[in-house]
Order: C-alpha cells, then sequence, then structure tokens
C-alpha cells in the first residue's frame, strides 16, 4: 500500500506563490503517473496537472503558464510550484499516483487546504 503524503497548503494573497510536496512512502514515480487533482467547495474534483513516468506533463487550461509540476525520484517527491494564484485557486488539493502498467493501481493523498483571499 502507497502511502503519499501532502504538504505545503496555506492561506497566501492574490498574486502569491506556494509549493506542495507530494512524498511517496515508497520508490514508485518511474512506474506511476502522478498528478495533482483540486475540489473547491461545492465543485467536483478536476485535474490540475499531470507527470508521466516519462516525464511528459500537462496542465489544466486555467493553470497553464501559472503551475508548475516536477519531481525529485530520488527523493521520492512531487510537487507543485503555483505562481500569480487567485482566489479561484482556493480549493483542496490532491495527490494522486497511478500506476502506468496493469494492475493500475491508483492512490490519493489526504488532501492540503489552500486558500487565497486578501
Amino acid at each position: 500500500q502507497v502511502q503519499l503524503v501532502e504538504s505545503g497548503g496555506g492561506l497566501v494573497q492574490p498574486g502569491g506563490s506556494l509549493r506542495f510536496s507530494c512524498v511517496a512512502s515508497e520508490s514508485i514515480f518511474t512506474i506511476y503517473t502522478m498528478a495533482w487533482y483540486r475540489q473547491a467547495p461545492g465543485k467536483q474534483r478536476e485535474l490540475v496537472a499531470i507527470i508521466t513516468s516519462d516525464d511528459n506533463t500537462n496542465y489544466a487550461s486555467s493553470v497553464k503558464g501559472r503551475f508548475t509540476i516536477s519531481r525529485d525520484n530520488v527523493k521520492n517527491t512531487m510537487y507543485l510550484q503555483m505562481n500569480s494564484l487567485k482566489p479561484e485557486d482556493t480549493a483542496v488539493y490532491y495527490c494522486h499516483a497511478i500506476r502506468s502498467l496493469p494492475p493500475h493501481l491508483k492512490y490519493w493523498g489526504q488532501g492540503t487546504q489552500v486558500t487565497v483571499s486578501s
């Protein structure tokens, strides 16, 4: 059972920056696609950014150019650098992992709150 632990959330003013970390309990990044999701109050969980096992990345249009997903395979840690934050970025952010090959095992982190407000 892989465990994912996020950290780095908090309160930030519009235009500010935050960086999330997601630490995996095992060395999985080379065989798992990793992603960040978020869920705002009253809304469905949505994909924010994704990084594949061969380092391809993709972003939701709402965050493209502002957020950067990356990972450190040695530290078993994935990051989400968030710049130019907007109030609409307020949400609980979740780390997600899915095994690239069968069986497509899936894991979620516990979530971390981000509030963008002046």
